[in-house]
């Protein structure tokens, strides 16, 4: 019998006072979808974990729904690690988010500086001290880490971090699906079987949408890109392509043997919301167990190792 399917929704700790102020009505907005939990994204280049904290007490707040705090290593230690892991299980998290995390800029190589230096050392050390008290998951890259110096090397990497004890994977951004099904041929090859969950980013915009391409290694598919370009000024024409053409890529996911879907919300509601009513995934769970078919609907930083 196949697994129930898995969705979710991240969210980051807000910068400003303006989006502090905003975040609970996005919350709740998405907690009506009822996804299976929210993840909480980490400050870039080893930066406090204290928004964090207060983001995921913002989602217990008021979705009551599992939050998920990821977890970077990147300039830590193992006594501040073990700290934060003591937190997040006082508080009642079940699920972590494992991942190296951005570089400092002054970084020279791909090797985090502080006692840990990759992810699969992180979940290595989560599995040692807590056992299988926590759900572990891992970044996978199904077009390959910036940083890593082929695709070969990155996908050892990758099995890695599996055998070192993770129970899932969350891929990073994509806008072709065939990279992901590309990676997940190779996990079989290797037998690799924890579920990779693909990592949905809505397009709502040109320059952003180019902006994280470029800083995950992503690639946009030319004819995206150009189309985007051409309704830059045309804020709901635009909006509305992307929530087509990303609806249509999450439903060849879903056809073609997906375990869910991760949303990157970038603490926005309604891209996510559309996309999540479009494919009816209500529906989509039950045609994961065999019994109905889908309905055709309307068509992570770099540093994540």
């Amino acid at each position: 019998m196949n697994s129930p399917l898995s969705f979710s929704f991240e969210l980051f700790p807000p910068r400003t006072p303006e989006g502090a102020a905003k975040l609970p009505a996005v919350i709740a907005q998405l907690a009506t979808l009822r996804p299976q939990y929210f993840s909480v994204t980490y400050g870039a280049g080893g930066s406090t974990q204290d928004g964090t904290y207060q983001t995921l007490m913002k989602v217990v707040e008021h979705a009551g729904i599992e939050a998920a705090p990821h977890l970077t290593c990147v300039g830590s230690t193992r006594a501040n690690i073990a700290l934060l892991l003591e937190r997040y299980s006082a508080a009642g998290m079940k699920r972590i988010v494992a991942l190296r995390g951005d570089l400092p800029a002054t970084a020279m190589s791909a090797a985090a500086p502080g006692e840990f230096h990759y992810a699969v050392e992180l979940v290595r050390y989560i599995r040692e001290k807590h056992g299988d008290a926590f759900k572990i998951e891992v970044a996978a890259y199904p077009e390959m880490h910036p940083q890593a110096p082929s695709p070969g090397a990155d996908f050892e990497h990758f099995c890695r971090k599996v055998e070192a004890g993770a129970d899932g994977a969350i891929t990073q951004l994509f806008y072709n699906a065939d990279a992901y099904f590309h990676f997940m041929d190779r996990c079989a090859r290797a037998g690799v079987r924890i579920p990779v969950i693909p990592g949905i980013m809505p397009i709502t915009g040109f320059a952003n949408t180019v902006r994280f391409c470029a800083g995950c290694g992503a690639d946009l598919p030319r004819w995206i890109r150009l189309r985007l370009e051409e309704l830059q000024e045309d804020k709901a024409g635009l909006v509305d392509f992307g929530v087509e053409v990303v609806t249509r890529m999450c439903e060849t996911l879903l056809r073609n043997g997906a375990p869910g879907l991760h949303f990157y919300t970038i603490n926005q509601a309604e891209a996510s919301t559309r996309l999540w009513k479009n494919l009816g995934l209500p529906l989509a769970q039950r045609a994961a167990v065999g019994t109905e078919p889908l309905v055709p609907a309307a068509p992570i930083s770099t540093g994540e190792r």
